[in-house]
């Protein structure tokens, strides 16, 4: 998508007339950013493998009957995540919120409509990724997920990567960052590096929640420039 028909998009983000300055490739190429780190975690390893054969109407099925841990017990509905099985983009949030939980879909309220601004910066259609949680049950009071609740949730995440086979995962968010790469650094800290997700070779970037961005719009430059690196490590390791 060329800057003219970017920027509404960028407007809608509060960033304007600002550009991603570009450094050299390694191989000569113009569009890198600077140097990236490739770091390997297994947050998988004790995913239940008896999710492993579920197809995707099973897998959808068995998440919203889900009985796993207590936060099925305050949600309305469990929230698998939406989107195309088979996108390039797997984009990886904490949980489900009040309107999550209404009606069903990620990423509906206004963090997610900012979310859908931030895409069409680049490009891509709602349609074109899959959204998806940590979690899958929205916790009460909005509150972050705990480490049983998002183990509860690991393998149909896990099996979500697995059947989609995404080219890169932006995981926004401290919650989605730490639970991706087992990690307690803060998300300032994991941006602008290139992440493994456990030994698929799928490589993760690390950006700010929308929520947030909502909180601080001074940061969303910063967020424009993750997703050009994710672009950029996508086409990189394809």
């Amino acid at each position: 998508m060329d800057q003219h028909k970017r920027q509404p998009y960028l407007d809608a983000m509060g960033i304007q007339s600002w550009r991603l300055r570009r450094s050299p490739a390694p191989g000569g190429g113009a569009d890198a950013v600077d140097a990236t780190t490739t770091t390997v975690s297994d947050p998988a390893a004790d995913a239940d493998p008896a999710i492993a054969a579920l197809d995707w109407p099973e897998l959808e099925a068995t998440v919203r009957a889900c009985t796993r841990c207590p936060l099925h017990e305050h949600r309305i509905q469990a929230v698998p995540g939406v989107g195309d099985h088979r996108a390039d983009w797997l984009i990886i949030g904490e949980a489900p919120g009040a309107d999550e939980d209404k009606q069903g879909e990620p990423f509906v309220g206004r963090a997610g409509k900012l979310l859908d601004q931030m895409l069409l910066a680049i490009g891509l259609q709602r349609e074109q990724v899959y959204i998806t949680n940590i979690v899958k049950c929205r916790p009460p009071g909005n509150r972050d997920p705990k480490p049983d609740e998002a183990g509860a949730c690991r393998g149909y995440l896990k099996r979500q990567i697995e059947l989609i086979q995404p080219k890169i995962i932006l995981a926004v968010g401290r919650v989605a960052a730490h639970n991706l790469l087992n990690t307690d650094e803060r998300v300032g800290a994991l941006r602008g590096k290139r992440f493994e997700y456990a030994d698929t070779g799928v490589p993760v970037v690390i950006s700010y929640h929308p929520a947030y961005l909502l909180r601080s719009p001074a940061q969303k430059r910063k967020a424009w420039q993750d997703l050009l690196l994710a672009r950029q490590v996508m086409n990189a390791s394809h």
